[in-house]
């Protein structure tokens, strides 16, 4: 007998080794547990009480067995938790209401956008109709006013086409150079 047979026999009289070793207690339980997993015909994870393909022995009894991946496809195909499940459940329920709201709330603002793009249209068409009524009312008062062509009026007519209001706001440009060369032409007109 060599020294490792010595362990594993059983005890003499003396109360060495008279208890079993703990560790081969363990791994000889583990074995069985495992074989009774392997060889459970009333096993059953799947909802409907089947037993899934992957923990089928498929290569026959040949080879290694597939203990482990049994093990960690039972752990992946077992129930969640409930309030796992709740919590994702009340998670896809917020979202969708989250999403329901947005999409509300898109659909009133393209609507609203749509409804003053409408108003801006006709402000827009409204004003320029009146731009167009004064442009017209204006050259028609300048037509009226160039076939009146008495001597005399001239300055009248240069005072009705140039705007000599300082507080004008309507003009952009600094006038007031041409304004005052016109003021002192009508004051002393040039002799030829």
């Amino acid at each position: 007998m060599d020294d490792f047979d010595m362990l594993n026999a059983p005890a003499a009289g003396n109360g060495v080794g008279s208890e079993e070793d703990p560790a081969a207690a363990f791994l000889a339980q583990q074995e069985s547990e495992i074989a009774g997993i392997e060889n459970d015909e009333g096993f059953s994870i799947l909802d409907s009480g089947e037993v899934p393909s992957s923990l089928t022995d498929s290569n026959g009894g040949n080879g290694p067995s597939d203990a482990y991946a049994a093990i960690s496809n039972a752990d992946r195909l077992q129930a969640e938790p409930e309030s796992l499940r709740k919590w994702r459940e009340e998670q896809r329920d917020r979202l969708e209401l989250l999403d329901d709201n947005s999409r509300k709330q898109e659909s009133e603002w393209k609507e609203k956008a749509k409804v003053e793009l409408e108003e801006w249209h006709a402000r827009q068409n409204e004003q320029l109709e009146k731009t167009k009524t004064n442009n017209r009312a204006a050259e028609e008062a300048m037509v009226s006013d160039l076939d009146e062509n008495n001597p005399g009026t001239e300055w009248e007519r240069v005072a009705r086409l140039c705007d000599f209001n300082p507080k004008s706001s309507k003009q952009a440009k600094d006038v007031s150079r041409m304004r005052s060369v016109l003021i002192s032409l009508k004051q002393s007109p040039l002799v030829r």
